[in-house]
């Protein structure tokens, strides 16, 4: 903010210092940049209706069509046949089962999962009773309170205190 503040004096000063360094701002374009004219419209692009990775295919041929008409003709129960008969008759090999050991699938593995993750938990809340404790080692009896609860120093220091001291 000063610079600009004494650079604008200066300019003030000096009227020929300011024809020598133009105006104080900076415009940053890119190299190739060309404004565009603001009457024309923005180009519309025809996308085609789904993406097909491959590019345009050529029209099935009257076999495939014939073929697909009469797989459509089939009843559901011989349709779901296919696919296990063409990988046979084609000698696709079976797919082999993917082991997920030691991964995390989450609850994929049903309320038996569950169950056993229930199983395995411990205990992590405990009840704790402070009878008493030695006076010269109040200061260390209120950090090890602070430590196991979230409590503040003066609330940590006020239940200390009312516990008796020991004799």
């Amino acid at each position: 903010m000063k610079f600009i503040a004494l650079a604008r004096s200066v300019c003030a000063h000096h009227p020929s210092l300011r024809e020598i360094t133009g105006p104080l701002q900076v415009r940053c374009f890119q190299h190739d940049f060309v404004p565009r004219d603001p009457k024309t419209k923005p180009i519309k692009y025809k996308y085609p209706l789904y993406y097909d990775p491959y590019g345009p295919r050529p029209p099935p041929s009257e076999k495939i069509i014939e073929l697909a008409e009469r797989i459509a003709a089939l009843p559901p129960e011989e349709r779901s046949q296919i696919g296990s008969a063409l990988g046979y008759k084609l000698k696709h090999p079976k797919l082999q089962p993917i082991s997920t050991e030691g991964m995390d699938l989450g609850s994929q593995g049903g309320e038996a999962a569950a169950a056993k993750v229930e199983e395995k938990k411990e205990k992590t809340a405990f009840d704790v009773k402070l009878e008493k404790f030695d006076a010269a080692a109040k200061i260390k009896v209120i950090k090890e309170v602070r430590a196991f609860t979230n409590l503040g120093l003066k609330e940590a220091k006020d239940l200390v205190e009312k516990v008796p001291l020991c004799a």
